[in-house]
């Protein structure tokens, strides 16, 4: 009797606070309804799964009861089908589709949950169409108007995203703010017309006079850091609005001001679970491809590293340790 080849694949875990390891399972048959895809590129969302390795996160938030040991990071996979199960329709073997999954080597899904990839795309551009919708839901949050004027805080993968949003839907001008000069030679790339490299707080009047002596219509916070959501309060103009983008785990540190009252100052969060009308995951998937192929959304030069599945110590050491010099960071599948 020849004895059946079992089928291994691999994942990344996080099997405790800063601890991470490569396994090795047998993933289950492709059901009706499903496709199996052979992950190319997973992208590395520095904000969230620093978060959920290093455990920064209070009791009680929503992290606390997300976050649980093992615990599988990730969420942007971009993959070939290989495999088709019954009944499937509008998928077939060979599509390049992008998957919201975690880090690993294969994924059984439901054709649903498969986003084509355009053939003529790039495979690790691709890799950023969940940031991408995430940030879309900010966007819809702000509604950007034309020549409007936006101040970004935080250049990470979130700002990234959000600052080519708006420079795609019509602001007139987009600042960007970072601690850290070398992302914001990104920024330029992506549409800020203007970059300060210091704390906001000690940049009003740089702000002010690039927006001819006002202040921003909309700010959006994409840090993710508690410390911030005062300082964007303070630097919109009165009755402008505040778009909280980064989700933090320590909202016990986040201070509201009283401009809020006595300057009627809007603030709206926007997040991943959140549906805006018709626009679903599929139709902010369809237009980001669109965007990005017709050269308004900016991709290139945006992935900064690229590790082997096996090399995730080091992935998550410089994530955390390299922020100055991180961007996007790519596990490598093929």
């Amino acid at each position: 009797m020849i004895k059946e080849e079992v089928k291994l694949e691999q994942r990344i875990v996080f099997t405790g606070k800063q601890q991470v390891e490569l396994e090795t399972y047998q993933p289950e048959e492709v059901g009706s309804g499903q496709v199996g895809v052979k992950s190319y590129y997973s992208l590395l969302s520095t904000g969230t799964e620093n978060i959920a390795f290093n455990q920064v996160f209070e009791k009680g938030t929503h992290w606390a009861g997300w976050v649980k040991y093992p615990f599988y990071p990730g969420y942007a996979v971009v993959g070939e089908v290989v495999d088709i199960g019954e009944n499937v329709t509008s998928i077939h073997k060979g599509d390049l589709v992008a998957l919201r999954r975690g880090h690993g080597s294969y994924h059984i899904v439901s054709e649903e949950e498969c986003f084509p990839i355009p053939s003529d795309m790039d495979a690790k551009d691709a890799t950023w169409f969940a940031l991408a919708k995430i940030t879309f839901l900010g966007a819809k949050a702000a509604n950007y108007g034309m020549g409007e004027n936006i101040l970004v805080i935080g250049a990470g993968p979130v700002g990234q995203m959000t600052l080519r949003w708006a420079y795609a839907l019509g602001a007139e001008r987009i600042i960007s703010t970072d601690f850290f000069e070398e992302r914001l030679t990104y920024s330029r790339q992506g549409g800020a017309s203007f970059v300060l490299d210091q704390p906001v707080t000690d940049s009003v009047d740089r702000i002010k006079s690039h927006f001819d002596g006002r202040l921003p219509d909309i700010v959006i916070d994409s840090t993710a850091n508690p410390k911030v959501l005062k300082s964007a309060l303070s630097l919109v103009k009165t009755q402008g609005k505040v778009v909280i983008m980064g989700d933090c785990g320590r909202f016990s540190e986040q201070e509201l001001i009283s401009d809020v009252v006595t300057r009627g100052i809007t603030i709206v969060g926007a997040h991943d679970g959140l549906a805006v009308g018709e626009w679903n995951a599929h139709r902010i998937h369809r237009s980001f491809c669109n965007y990005v192929q017709s050269k308004r959304f900016h991709l290139e030069g945006l992935i900064s590293h690229e590790f082997r599945p096996n090399e995730c110590v080091e992935a998550y050491r410089t994530a955390n340790e390299a922020i100055r010099q991180t961007m996007g960071i790519l596990f490598n599948w093929r």
